[in-house]
């Protein structure tokens, strides 16, 4: 029978014939092999075990923006990058879990005779540089910020395209300062840039100004132009004129900080000199006493009331300073009353009383550093200009004057101020006129060390709390109470801040050890030409 394919039948059946066989046709282009990817294209490259293919495949890793590239190149810089036997790439995170290189996804079991991937220092710089490309534009800004840091730290070439990118899309300014930098430490170092690109690049790094500015501009090719080189040099030596005077500032910082220790350490001794006229060899201990008494609340805090941590110090100040006074009190009452008048041997007493006070907190808390953990708001730091300064300092220096205004309120407005201003310009006419100079003597003794355990607070953030904590700063606290001027607070002040910012202008040419020796020297002198010190102030100390 002739079949006629003009009929509706025959149309139908022609059409789901040619449907059939497009069918097939896209079946075998389906089952066709696929062009490789840039991972699948580094499975041969890393399993080559040469530093060179290696460093191919970091480039292949980076370029494929797969969102479990990171992670794998973490994993090659922690020796967790493998390749099996049968030539999978496959990686392990932190715990021992594997994961497939292609994929991503999480292994059943670990593959069999994986073979680790090898890198060396130079591939190191590599996977740094390719760890920037692939987090540039990470929706985490803190990764973006990492990432541009690190590029501008490697000045990688082939970082350029992807910086370019990113600098159109980042909103952060901050971090788009960090990518304009970086960027311009490549152009201002790769081959092959023009002369009018590399001056641009110049001027942005001159303006950044900083330490890491520098390397760029002292890495300038050789085939640049005479006036490439003689911009990069200017801005070289403008960086460092600008980076003199920010080191200056930031040892002038420095030593207000120290400043503030001694202020804090030397206040309490201050005024037991000044009105007592008692040489407290034992000072240093009280300094130590405040810092345990710390130590023992954040313990408190961390084993039973962990969310009260933040507010552990401010706990600490009231008890360290009540813990504190109540030592010196008992010290004063028991073994000081019975030697008023015998210099030497209070000297010796406060001496042996120092070491007994040492030895009891080794017996009780080891010969070891304990630590004193910091609060959040005092974690971390600020810039100003080309300085970091951490909120611990700043904390610190503030507590100081805080401690040292009060001081002087609680001298100047209060009944027992007025009593030991009396007592310290004329004790005999301070007992005729009913004053109790020996309840003075006593209370006197326990506000100087009450405010040397407070001492021994701030000190805990800042240095080792150990049984020889306050021997660190006894000496220091003498020469600020002799150079100041005996029993005066605001000489005390200007002496901590004046000995803080001088010895940290020394050391940087003399050494910790010889600026210290310079300083004792400078005070010797200056006693010789003023007895007492830089204010005198008229007590019995200075006229008997």
């Amino acid at each position: 029978m002739h079949l006629d394919w003009k009929t509706p039948v025959q149309l139908w059946f022609r059409a789901g014939f040619q449907a059939l066989l497009f069918a097939l046709f896209l079946g075998i282009l389906a089952g066709s092999p696929a062009k490789a990817g840039p991972l699948e294209d580094a499975v041969p490259l890393f399993a080559a075990d040469s530093f060179a293919d290696t460093a191919k495949a970091l480039d292949l890793v980076a370029a494929s923006g797969a969102a479990h590239a990171g992670p794998m190149l973490e994993a090659l810089v922690d020796r967790r990058l493998f390749v099996s036997a049968d030539k999978k790439l496959f990686f392990k995170d932190k715990a021992g879990l594997a994961f497939d290189g292609l994929s991503g996804e999480k292994l059943a079991a670990e593959p069999a005779g994986g073979a680790m991937v090898r890198i060396n220092n130079r591939l190191r710089g590599a996977i740094d540089t390719a760890v920037g490309r692939l987090t540039l534009q990470a929706p985490d800004p803190v990764k973006r910020r990492a990432a541009a840091e690190a590029v501008y730290k490697t000045r990688a070439p082939e970082s350029e395209e992807a910086l370019t990118a990113a600098l159109k899309v980042e909103k952060v300014a901050a971090i788009k300062d960090i990518q304009q930098m970086a960027l311009a430490a490549i152009v201002a170092t790769a081959p092959g840039k023009a002369d009018i690109d590399r001056l641009s690049a110049i001027e942005i790094l001159r303006d950044r100004g900083d330490r890491d500015a520098l390397t760029p501009l002292n890495s300038i090719p050789e085939s640049a132009s005479a006036d490439v080189k003689a911009a990069a040099k200017a801005a070289a030596v403008d960086i460092n004129q600008r980076l003199a005077l920010w080191s200056g500032v930031q040892n002038a910082w420095y030593g207000i900080s120290l400043g503030s220790v001694l202020l804090l350490a030397a206040i309490g001794l201050a005024i037991t000199f000044g009105v007592m006229g008692i040489i407290n060899m034992a000072h240093g201990e009280m300094v130590m006493i405040g810092a345990y008494t710390t130590f023992l609340i954040q313990e408190v805090i961390r084993q039973k009331y962990p969310a009260l941590f933040d507010y552990s110090l401010a706990i600490a100040i009231p008890l360290s300073f009540l813990v504190a006074g109540l030592v010196g009190i008992a010290i004063e009452r028991l073994v000081i009353r019975h030697l008023y008048g015998r210099p030497l041997e209070t000297l010796l007493a406060t001496w042996g009383i120092s070491l007994i006070l040492q030895q009891a907190v080794r017996t009780l808390f080891g010969p070891t550093n304990r630590e004193v953990g910091a609060p959040a708001y005092m974690s971390g730091s600020f810039k100003v200009g080309l300085i970091d300064i951490t909120y611990g300092r700043v904390w610190i220096v503030g507590f100081a004057l805080v401690v040292f205004f009060a001081v002087l309120a609680l001298l100047r407005f209060t009944p027992l101020g007025l009593q030991m201003r009396a007592v310290t310009q004329n004790r005999r006419m301070a007992a005729s006129m009913g004053i109790r100079t020996a309840r003075v003597d006593a209370l006197t003794f326990g506000l100087g060390s009450g405010i040397a355990g407070l001492a021994g607070v701030a000190l805990s953030q800042i240095d080792n709390v150990s049984p020889n904590l306050g021997q660190s700063y006894i000496i220091d606290s003498f020469m600020v109470v002799v150079f100041g001027g005996v029993g005066n607070l605001w000489g005390t002040l200007v002496a901590a801040l004046s000995l803080g910012i001088a010895n940290k202008f020394l050391e940087p040419f003399a050494g910790a050890v010889l600026g210290k020796i310079a300083l004792l020297v400078f005070i010797i002198l200056f006693i010789q030409k003023r007895p007492r010190g830089l204010f005198a102030l008229k007590g019995r100390a200075i006229e008997q």
